[in-house]
């Protein structure tokens, strides 16, 4: 009998570039390192995906003071984008995006942009049930 591969679940919240990208990364690593990747959207990134800007380049106000620099970093060392991360992660593993459909509400966001970028849209009960047995849990 095979056992069932360890659920990765990342909660992100915060749409800032720098936490997105860490989403994407740590979505990415554990889905090439064999982990059941489930990354679940809730408030800011819902309202980024369905607006279409989850891969822009924003920094919390607080690292203005260095956040040109660091997009061209980014820029400079051809950085992916959020977008081709997650891409990237279907194709080495098991990733899947699910939008909390009370977030779509709070949002007021078109429920239609959100459903079409990602894996699956549900209640938060069925994202409890699903995420309840992972090894790892993050909140971002």
């Amino acid at each position: 009998m095979t056992r069932p591969k360890p659920k990765f679940v990342l909660f992100a919240h915060n749409a800032t570039y720098d936490k997105l990208h860490q989403v994407a990364t740590l979505g990415l690593t554990a889905a090439a390192m064999g982990k059941n990747v489930i990354v679940v959207l809730l408030f800011w990134t819902i309202k980024k995906l369905a607006e279409g800007h989850i891969d822009r380049v924003d920094f919390p106000p607080e690292y203005d003071s260095s956040a040109e620099e660091v997009a061209r970093l980014l820029k400079e060392k051809k950085v992916p984008k959020i977008s081709e991360m997650f891409q990237e992660a279907k194709l080495v593993g098991q990733f899947r995006i699910i939008a909390c459909s009370a977030g779509l509400e709070y949002m007021g966001v078109d429920g239609e942009a959100v459903a079409k970028n990602v894996d699956e849209v549900m209640g938060l009960p069925a994202i409890i049930s699903l995420t309840a047995d992972a090894e790892t849990k993050l909140f971002i």
